[in-house]
């Protein structure tokens, strides 16, 4: 692959954000989009993002900041998508902009609510980007780490090795480690379902439960990862590798888990309405166990820690007693 083809980070979020520091390590320029004209303004005159990681300075210099969405797709060959999976679509619909030739890399880590489909499956189907031109960034990694500049590990997944290995070459640095899979439905479904299992590591340190729970309840997560992934996409791969299991242990374990953050907040006996109006960040499991409950009315596997978190978000059940069942099915 040619070493000049241009980035664009489409998001003005905290992983979005961690993402172009990271670009910017090894980029002498890149495109970056967000909504908010006050952030992007406040970026340009204090080198800060104001409303997330604010503490990671930048050289304007190396940034084309823009709020047409179009502006940064003209300018960039690779696209970097961070933005929450639910307001996806919305984007989209500005796009006037042609995708044709470009290769575009998910970072969302969610299912797209209107069409229950990944991101990869989503760009593939209602946008003609072949397979081989759609990759996807998972961790185990959090954008707060990356500001602290603490060393962190990405998996960059592409069936074409060469573009996993152009963006991993693109993104590392002495605080990014990365590897390349050509596992993309995997490692997504695989970011998304991590989601719902944080918030049911949330949800129990919110009733009270301790860690001997919370590590049987990490041991049965990553065991029904294996078997709902399995049905969606049969393929030779290691569920204990970082991009699976390493991922689940961040993200249900970090104080720095805005899935595990929302689902303790619903263990306290919040409601799903006033968790997330009293959290500034989405919790991307919120939509994702809806999309994954469903889908998996098709493939019938076992699934009862996304029954549960189900049943607490969506039917409005008592946490209480749908974990005091849960215990019984966990092993």
């Amino acid at each position: 692959m040619e070493n000049n083809k241009k980035f664009a980070v489409i998001g003005g979020g905290s992983w979005a954000t961690a993402i172009a520091k990271m670009l910017c390590e090894n980029q002498e320029k890149i495109a970056w989009y967000m909504r908010s004209t006050y952030a992007l303004e406040h970026l340009k005159h204090q080198k800060h993002n104001p409303n997330y990681l604010s503490s990671v300075a930048f050289d304007t210099d190396k940034l084309q900041l823009t709020n047409d969405i179009n502006e940064a797709i003209k300018f960039a060959d690779i696209l970097i998508f961070a933005i929450p999976s639910a307001f996806l679509s919305g984007e989209l619909e500005k796009m006037t902009e042609s995708l044709e030739g470009k290769t575009i890399f998910s970072a969302i880590k969610g299912i797209v609510p209107e069409t229950s489909l990944i991101v990869g499956e989503h760009f593939h189907t209602h946008f003609n980007i072949p397979y081989e031109n759609i990759g996807v960034i998972t961790g185990p990694c959090h954008a707060e780490e990356v500001a602290l500049e603490r060393l962190s590990y990405l998996t960059i997944a592409c069936s074409d090795k060469e573009k996993a290995k152009y963006l991993a070459k693109n993104v590392s640095s002495y605080y990014i480690k990365t590897k390349t899979s050509d596992d993309i439905v995997g490692t997504e479904y695989a970011a998304v379902l991590k989601n719902i299992y944080s918030i049911a590591a949330g949800i129990a340190h919110g009733l009270g439960y301790g860690d001997n729970f919370q590590a049987v309840l990490m041991s049965n997560a990553i065991r029904e990862m294996k078997k709902f992934i399995k049905k969606v996409h049969r393929m030779k791969r290691n569920i204990n590798d970082s991009a699976y299991l390493g991922d689940l242990l961040v993200t249900g374990y970090s104080v720095f888990s805005r899935n595990r953050m929302f689902g303790n907040m619903i263990g306290k006996g919040y409601t799903v309405k006033s968790a997330q109006m009293e959290m500034s960040m989405v919790a991307e499991g919120y939509y994702a166990v809806k999309s994954a409950y469903n889908l998996n009315l098709e493939y019938k596997a076992k699934t009862p820690i996304i029954d549960a978190v189900y049943q607490i978000l969506y039917e409005g059940k008592d946490a209480k007693a749908v974990f005091n069942k849960l215990t019984e099915k966990l092993d």
